[in-house]
């Protein structure tokens, strides 16, 4: 029995990959807005060859002409020596990114030195290699020994919940654990339709 359960389980995760790097970068908005993500690369190569189409993907059209303003007058102010170059820089970094955030439907908070979360860096790397099964591997293995975890917590706790208020606390606590981690599983997966769909609050029952 337990061996049909894993299996299922490793099935079962296949089947959630998707919703899951959503559930993991959920807070990687901020990968966009780091000069570590991907936006910064092709800005500076913008900025240095002069042409800005290639920067025009990271915003809806309704920004290109103040992206579009921007980058004229960094590279105006770039001719004008290293110190210009360095604010010119910065400006259109900034105002790119920010009407990148804008087309997103989230806030712009600056741009951050931070490294992107593993998760991102993985999703990147796979990108890179153009391959996504090591990437799939991982976060599989991974969901299948978390979800494994608790489910076999909440179902040992199970087994003794009637003894005593104090079992009957515990199957409950590891109960709402389990249950929870799952309906954020469901929950990632019901938002992988957009990048950053809002949470469906009637997608399950409050526990």
């Amino acid at each position: 029995m337990k061996r049909k359960q894993g299996i299922g389980l490793a099935r079962a995760t296949g089947v959630l990959l998707t919703g899951i790097l959503v559930m993991f970068a959920g807070g990687a908005s901020a990968h966009c807005d780091s000069m570590t993500g991907p936006v910064v690369p092709d800005a500076r190569a913008a900025l240095e060859s002069g042409d800005l189409d290639p920067v025009l993907k990271w915003i809806m059209p309704e920004y290109e002409a103040e992206v579009s303003d921007a980058f004229q007058r960094a590279v105006e102010v770039r001719a004008l020596g290293d110190d210009a170059r360095e604010l010119a820089d910065r400006y259109f970094l900034e105002t790119l990114i920010r009407v990148h955030r804008e087309g997103e439907g989230a806030p712009y908070t600056g741009l951050k030195d931070d490294p992107a979360a593993p998760i991102v860096q993985m999703a990147d790397q796979a990108l890179a290699d153009g391959s996504v099964e090591g990437m799939m591997e991982k976060i599989n293995r991974h969901l299948a020994s978390v979800v494994g975890e608790k489910f076999q917590a909440a179902l040992e706790a199970g087994k003794n919940k009637d003894r005593s208020a104090e079992a009957g606390r515990e199957f409950v606590a590891a109960y709402v654990t389990y249950v929870h981690y799952v309906e954020g599983v469901h929950d990632a997966i019901v938002a992988s339709g957009g990048h950053h769909a809002e949470h469906n609050s009637d997608s399950g029952h409050a526990h």
